[in-house]
This record gives structure tokens, C-alpha cells and sequence, in this order.
């Protein structure tokens, strides 16, 4: 994923920065313990398609 990209996707319900786990292709907000999916190379920042996280997966 581009660093620039990155760099400006906030975490649409809350706006908290995001980190990226390229293993699992998502985008982690550790706020909401929330992973977003990326597609395609393409980040989908719908609360309604992110999963949540356990409390393992954050730390």
C-alpha cells in the first residue's frame, strides 16, 4: 500500500491513525479494535465490512 496513502486514512469512526497489517491485507485501528479489509489494493473503510479484534490481535 502507498505510504502516502496510508499517511492520510483515518479510521472513519473515530479518526484515529491506522496501521497497516500487510500479512492480513487490513487496516488496524487499535481505538476501535476494528481491522478494514483492503481489496484489490484498495482500503474499504466501511465500519459495516471491518471486523473486530480480539485482544490478542491488538497488542
Amino acid at each position: 500500500m502507498d505510504k502516502r496513502l496510508l499517511d492520510i486514512l483515518v479510521c472513519p469512526l473515530c479518526k484515529s491513525q491506522l496501521h497497516l497489517n500487510a500479512e492480513k491485507k487490513e487496516l488496524i485501528c487499535k481505538a476501535n479494535r476494528l481491522a478494514y479489509p483492503i481489496r484489490d489494493d484498495v482500503p474499504v473503510m466501511l465500519v459495516d465490512e471491518a471486523r473486530s479484534l480480539s485482544a490478542d490481535e491488538i497488542a
